[in-house]
């Protein structure tokens, strides 16, 4: 079973940086399924910057958390509403 909470709110600055991590995250996810790793210098940009990207998504939401005190789950994650700036506990029960 699904367990859905609203457990807290970011400001629009933050909403907003998280958003831009989002996209870039989702763009370069798409770009790799179509990058040959026969074009090595390319596919290296691609795999390295996938790798900052997504370092970067993770410490958004650890020092948010932290800085808000979010409630967590051991078999949950946060997601936010990007047009509300709300953030949701979703955990499998």
């Amino acid at each position: 079973m699904e367990i859905r909470k609203v457990v807290g709110q970011v400001t629009p600055e933050e909403r907003a940086e998280i958003q831009a991590l989002f996209e870039r995250k989702n763009g370069l996810t798409e770009l790799a399924k179509i990058v040959s790793a026969d074009n090595t210098e390319l596919y290296e940009k691609l795999v390295k910057d996938m790798g900052e990207t997504g370092t970067k998504f993770q410490q958004w939401w650890d020092t948010k958390s932290k800085k808000y005190g979010w409630e967590s789950h051991p078999k949950g994650n946060w997601e936010i509403n990007f047009e509300t700036c709300e953030i949701t506990l979703v955990a499998q029960e």
